[in-house]
């Protein structure tokens, strides 16, 4: 099984960045342990600030892996493309959030991507990658 985890804006700066709503760990840093837990899955780590390199990773491996775990930080309340995206991909995608994005402001509230989305899961820290790996690990069952 090939799972592509995706990280899209400021999520390069977990464990600097608001460490009260995100964690004081980095993605880096809990990688490892994801790999190490999901041994028989490969896991693949993309992040960029860029709507379009998302798109094009998306692109890239949605039509030869078994999921990909997006977290599309803010670009999840304003990107009809990526939406676009999800819709045209063979494989299933999984929306996750490290907060709970319905505990914050009002504007992240709405997501312009669950529509597109298998799942979503929210507010579990850096364990809700975790809960999508095991979302897609049982997809088909």
């Amino acid at each position: 099984m090939k799972i592509q985890i995706i990280n899209g804006p400021n999520l390069n700066l977990l464990g600097t960045r608001e460490p009260g709503i995100y964690g004081s760990s980095s993605f880096d840093s809990y990688l490892p342990t994801l790999r190490q837990q999901y041994a028989d899955i490969q896991l693949d780590y993309f992040q960029s600030n860029i709507e379009g390199e998302l798109i094009n990773k998306m692109q890239e491996v949605g039509f030869c892996y078994d999921g990909i775990v997006l977290n599309a930080g803010a670009y999840t309340h304003t990107s009809i493309a990526l939406q676009d995206c999800i819709r045209s991909l063979k494989c299933p995608v999984i929306e996750v959030h490290i907060s709970n994005v319905h505990q914050r402001e009002e504007f992240r509230h709405k997501s312009l991507i669950s529509c597109a989305c298998k799942g979503v899961i929210c507010g579990f820290g850096l364990d809700s990658y975790r809960l999508a790996i095991e979302a897609l690990r049982h997809a088909d069952q």
